[in-house]
């Protein structure tokens, strides 16, 4: 080739690395109990990284579901066609049991190790983990009704993926879905017109319209709708249990800004039959058992989407050169990369500490009110994040090969998915308003690095004044979920973080040592080791 095209300083393509090679994650998996999963983490993250893995992610979201509602002959059928590059993402979830799997699990951590997997196969592609966390969420609603219970969550549980429409107790293994918010109302679930008529024989005929249906490829739903005692939650199967197909229609695939290998949409109920799952006029409060997890994998999705992104911008930064020397060694870069990988780990360790959480009746206080302010600032950060480290990689991180347009436009939807901004901070205010012993449970977590900070007590004794004045509330629910999410990361960092990592924590979002932008954090900073801690090495 001629001297022109002579390819010079370009950055290594980062593949056949171990995704889960991540020490905050690591220390936290040990630390909440599940650290009997460390190796089968590992295997995921080494097929995370693995040049298959990237392949069936790219795949995925180039190639995104078609929409069939009919057959050659003018039948319905409304069925999703996915690539297979799907698929091979769903097998390795299910099978590695980031599913339902844990609710079936006796071991200390499960749902800690289920959090860990998902933070690092999450890093492969994001869209197939929609209806993966569906199918996690649904059990603890779908025990509102024993009975029902009883015949599918052995199958939500299942390790198996069994794809297709079929009678759902004849499958090896099942996925479910969420159907709850209409185009009148959002997130006011309860402006939902979808009514549930009964039957006499325990079923209710449904008839409505739903503007967003969570992954509809699924074998069964837990949907919103109208009973004569009010709003209800109800199980829809896809197909029913004489093997007819249950009058679900759908309308049209939503076209997203992001999260485009997952299939979402609007369907029709048109005498579609259900089951009821819990009592009528209870649908709110039963449905909100699945919504409370799935907010919890958004945190965990925005952690991930976080990790992943400091992983390429300091790999980048590590082999691209400029004016004399590695991108990672200027000092500008080395504030912007420390200040994500930041971050990054607060991010990680509040994710990993609720995962710890989940399932325990004695930390539900505590878990109630900080997912709320945790789902807030997390997933909110992500989209800011996600932006910075894109910039990092410069023209590079625009182009669709790099890899970082798709985590742009997937951070985004973390925020929106089971209520956005608005409906997570009055969420936080409404757990603190009903259930007060939600505020003392938060404050018993932050004081036990008491003593360890000064700008962390000095946060707390803040947050603590702004909590005692009931002026404008709502008007300022922002303003104290974040001083709270940050508050809690602080005081997690604190006690289990490096301190290059805690101090430069609590200095800038805490103390105050920061500007608005990422790559503001005090010359105090040791941003190299806070950086080291955040690259990956390839084995190639």
């Amino acid at each position: 080739m001629p001297d022109t095209h002579e390819v010079l300083n370009q950055v290594p393509p980062l593949v056949d690395y171990d995704v889960a090679d991540d020490a905050a994650l690591l220390d936290g998996l040990r630390r909440e109990g599940g650290g009997w999963a460390e190796d089968e983490v590992h295997e995921l993250g080494r097929l995370a990284g693995s040049a298959q893995g990237q392949e069936w992610g790219r795949q995925a979201n180039e190639n995104p579901p078609k929409l069939h509602t009919h057959d050659r002959y003018g039948h319905r059928i409304d069925e999703v066609e996915f690539h297979p590059a799907w698929h091979e993402l769903m097998q390795v979830a299910v099978g590695h049991g980031l599913h339902a799997a844990p609710w079936r699990d006796d071991r200390p951590g499960a749902h800690v190790a289920r959090a860990a997997k998902l933070l690092v196969w999450n890093q492969a592609e994001a869209g197939h983990i929609c209806p993966i966390s569906m199918t996690y969420s649904a059990v603890p609603a779908l025990r509102y009704n024993p009975e029902l219970a009883a015949v599918y969550e052995p199958l939500l549980a299942s390790r198996e993926y069994d794809f297709g429409l079929r009678v759902p107790s004849t499958k090896r293994g099942l996925i479910a879905g969420m159907s709850m918010t209409e185009k009148q109302g959002g997130s006011d679930v309860r402006a939902n017109t979808t009514t549930a008529t009964p039957n006499g024989d325990g079923s209710y005929v449904l008839t409505g319209h739903k503007w967003f249906t969570s992954a509809p490829m699924s074998d069964v739903f837990l949907t919103l709708a109208q009973a004569p005692g009010g709003l209800s939650c109800f199980l829809l199967p896809r197909v029913l249990p004489d093997g007819t197909r249950n009058r679900i229609f759908l309308q049209r695939l939503k076209d997203k800004l992001g999260n485009k290998s997952n299939a979402s949409s609007e369907i029709e109920y048109d005498g579609a039959v259900g089951w009821l799952v819990g009592e009528e006029g209870r649908g709110v409060p039963t449905i909100i058992e699945m919504v409370n997890n799935t907010r919890l994998d958004c945190v965990l999705g925005s952690t991930s989407l976080m990790r992943q992104a400091v992983v390429q911008a300091t790999h980048h930064a590590a082999h691209r050169r400029a004016f004399g020397a590695n991108l990672v060694d200027q000092p500008a870069m080395a504030n912007v990369l420390a200040d994500l990988v930041v971050e990054s780990e607060a991010a990680t360790v509040v994710a990993l500490r609720l995962a710890g959480a989940t399932a325990d009746p004695e930390q539900a206080a505590f878990r109630r009110l900080a997912l709320a302010v945790t789902k807030y600032w997390v997933c909110k950060r992500g989209a800011a994040h996600t932006a910075e480290a894109l910039e990092c990689l410069g023209g590079n991180g625009y182009v669709e090969d790099s890899g970082m347009p798709r985590l742009y436009r997937e951070a985004p939807l973390l925020s929106i998915w089971e209520g956005s901004g608005n409906v997570a901070a009055l969420d936080a205010l409404r757990a603190m308003a009903k259930q007060p012993e939600t505020v003392d449970a938060f404050f018993g977590e932050v004081e036990l690095a008491a003593g360890a900070n000064a700008r962390l007590d000095d946060a707390a004794a803040r947050l603590r004044k702004e909590l005692s004045d009931p002026e404008e509330l709502q008007f300022r629910a922002r303003r104290l979920v974040e001083m709270m999410a940050l508050v809690l990361q602080g005081s997690l960092l604190v006690r289990h973080a490096p301190a290059a990592v805690s101090d430069a924590f609590c200095a800038s979002r805490l103390g105050g040592d920061w500007g608005i932008a990422f790559g503001t954090l005090p010359s105090t900073v040791d941003t190299k080791a806070i950086v080291e801690r955040a690259r990956q090495n390839p084995k190639s």
